[in-house]
């Protein structure tokens, strides 16, 4: 399913941006969505997921810091970042899994399959 990503930009450092990602097919069922982010020369990482269910997965980088919120239909995910650093630059891509169990308790061990073209974060120090 088509991932459409928008926001991003540059921030300073201890600021915030937001993110928006919907689904382009409006009858698509992502039980599990999420945020991926590739910085420069290193692995891309999952950096929070939520599932229908409401269950959240933060990685320990974001935590405290990152909020990720779904709208009431099953297609948008939402990503609040406070508190910004130069370390969270990097590019953020919207994922979601088309195959999983509305019962994930566990959006750090879905199988995401879909992915959105990606919006680059930059945060100045």
């Amino acid at each position: 399913v088509p991932l459409v990503e928008s926001g991003g930009g540059l921030a300073q450092a201890g600021n915030s941006l937001g993110l928006s990602c919907t689904a382009s097919e409006d009858n698509a069922e992502i039980n599990v969505m999420g945020w991926f982010r590739q910085a420069p020369g290193k692995e891309r990482e999952l950096v929070a997921g939520i599932s229908i269910g409401g269950h959240v997965y933060y990685a320990d980088s974001v935590a405290g810091r990152f909020i990720i919120r779904r709208a009431n239909h099953k297609t948008a995910v939402y990503l609040e970042m406070n508190s910004l650093k130069p370390e969270d630059t990097a590019v953020y891509y919207c994922a979601g899994c088309t195959l999983c169990s509305p019962y994930v308790d566990r959006p750090d061990r879905a199988d995401y399959t879909s992915f959105g073209q990606g919006t680059l974060v930059t945060v100045s120090s």
